[in-house]
């Protein structure tokens, strides 16, 4: 057994794991948390409040694992930086499972600790969990498009349209974080705020997309909650199966925006910005 985990503990595995994992249920716990007490008990008066409490979270998560792992927290992130060659393709199996692991058991217990109060609330609104309807309290796990929190005749969104708004919210969320944390980038800032910038960019993230769609914008985020709510007998409502768009546009949209914000970074934008570092050019000095 020593043997076996040697070689994990030496290539930094399980240090990983537990950073990936950890950060990630902190995330969830306090996005779907919010998300979770503005269904139930209207805590908030508008969506800013809940974007902002997803900042926190995001900006605490990574805090918390950074030291650990590289605080990815978001597999389109992981797979963006494979891409970017900022990770080994060897790690990326072990940061996936972690991800998935830590939104899962954030999603259970968040179902723990509000299911008495979920199902009060099913009763008062003449919900039967798992039919259509219920989707006003799935969406305390998962994400729908529209916004279930808003009314039909208000907003139309197409399988197309949130496609877009989710590839579009993980593109400019990652270019971000490239951004932030490239050494060549001579307007980053300092690392040991970085992740209050990376929080603050979710929540202004949030603001703009969820009335289309919730804002995702991490499949872990989506599918380890979502799974939860799955065996808690919300069913096909949760895991709607290939129909609804969940597969194309919470996982494979921003896994998408991943991988073309590492490709226009990394072929464009950091090349740019390493040729200004070596000519010595300052930001007002004259070309």
């Amino acid at each position: 057994m020593k043997g076996l985990l040697k070689p994990l503990v030496s290539r930094g595995y399980i240090q990983d794991f537990c950073g990936e994992s950890l950060g990630t249920f902190i995330l969830v716990f306090f996005g779907c948390g919010s998300v979770a007490v503005s269904v139930l008990f209207s805590a908030y008066q508008g969506l800013f409040q809940i974007a902002a409490v997803w900042g926190i979270g995001v900006t605490l998560a990574i805090y918390a694992s950074r030291g650990l792992s590289c605080a990815h927290l978001n597999p389109a992130v992981s797979i963006a930086f494979v891409c970017a060659k900022r990770m080994p393709v060897r790690k990326l199996p072990v940061y996936l499972i972690a991800q998935f692991t830590g939104a899962f058991i954030a999603g259970s217990l968040l179902y723990l600790i509000f299911s008495g109060s979920i199902a009060k609330f099913e009763l008062a609104n003449n919900i039967i969990r798992g039919s259509f309807e219920s989707v006003r309290t799935a969406m305390m796990f998962g994400e729908y498009f529209p916004n279930p929190s808003i009314g039909g005749a208000i907003i139309s969104v197409s399988c197309f349209n949130a496609f877009i708004a989710e590839g579009l919210g993980a593109f400019l969320l990652i270019l971000l974080i490239f951004f932030i944390t490239e050494g060549c980038n001579l307007g980053r800032p300092d690392s040991s705020i970085a992740p209050v910038f990376i929080g603050g960019a979710v929540a202004g993230l949030i603001s703009i997309i969820a009335p289309l769609t919730q804002a995702g914008l991490n499949p872990a985020r989506d599918f380890g909650p979502r799974l939860a709510a799955y065996l808690a007998g919300w069913g096909q409502i949760a895991i709607p199966g290939p129909g609804g768009g969940f597969f194309v546009v919470y996982m494979l949209a921003p896994v998408s925006g991943g991988i073309l914000a590492a490709f226009i970074f990394t072929k464009i934008i950091q090349p740019l910005m390493e040729s200004k570092v070596l000519c010595g050019k300052g930001c007002h000095e004259k070309n």
